[in-house]
């Protein structure tokens, strides 16, 4: 893999990185803050967005094809350094397995670095977030439509790639409250060795 897009590994300490994921305006920046807030760590906000506002702002153009791949090697570089400094957890606002389907969704095409990158970074769960959020427009958001069909092709990709994730569905309290019962359980079972997709499959099963 290109170095730019290489992962931080945890280290001695072991970092559990959870991974919000999912389409626009779903509610994703408010769980990451939560999160972080109630774990007392850090979390990596989306670069994409400060990327893509400076250049609507400097030039009135949107993100196309060529913006891909600077964005990939700037949220590797932002996870990497926060990663650097967090506490026990990082919460993960985005992630390339997002970019690489934002790709394929907007252009049909992804960069084939782009690409592996997105499938060889791990994470310790993702949380897929709902699209019962009411959309919320700015200047990076045009998709108000078609939210159901966008949420699904994110969902297939996180099957298709065999990651672990649990959807989040309800308000942001709620989210909240099921995100840390989750990630409770979810670090306990890690302690005793199991693997994240062990978890995620004995919590479906309960749930069921």
């Amino acid at each position: 893999m290109e170095e730019n897009l290489k992962q931080l590994p945890s280290g001695p300490k072991k970092i559990i990185k959870i991974a919000l994921f999912g389409p626009e305006s779903t509610g994703k920046t408010t769980l990451a803050k939560q999160l972080a807030e109630y774990y007392k760590t850090d979390w990596v906000p989306e670069f994409a967005r400060d990327y893509l506002q400076e250049k609507w702002d400097k030039h009135q153009t949107i993100c196309d094809v060529n913006d891909m791949l600077p964005i990939a090697y700037g949220q590797t570089q932002l996870e990497n350094e926060k990663m650097a400094i967090a506490n026990q957890y990082l919460f993960c606002d985005t992630n390339l397995m997002v970019t690489k389907v934002f790709s394929e969704v907007y252009y049909n095409y992804c960069d084939p670095l782009l690409d592996q990158a997105a499938r060889e970074h791990k994470y310790d769960l993702f949380f897929l977030t709902d699209i019962d959020v009411p959309w919320e427009k700015d200047d990076l958001r045009d998709k108000p439509e078609g939210r159901e069909t966008v949420f699904s092709v994110f969902k297939q990709s996180l099957i298709d790639n065999n990651k672990p994730f649990i959807t989040l569905s309800g308000d942001a309290s709620l989210r909240l409250k099921k995100a840390v019962s989750i990630i409770d359980d979810l670090t306990l079972a890690l302690e005793k060795g199991k693997s994240s997709l062990e978890f995620v499959q004995e919590y479906l099963i309960q749930k069921n």
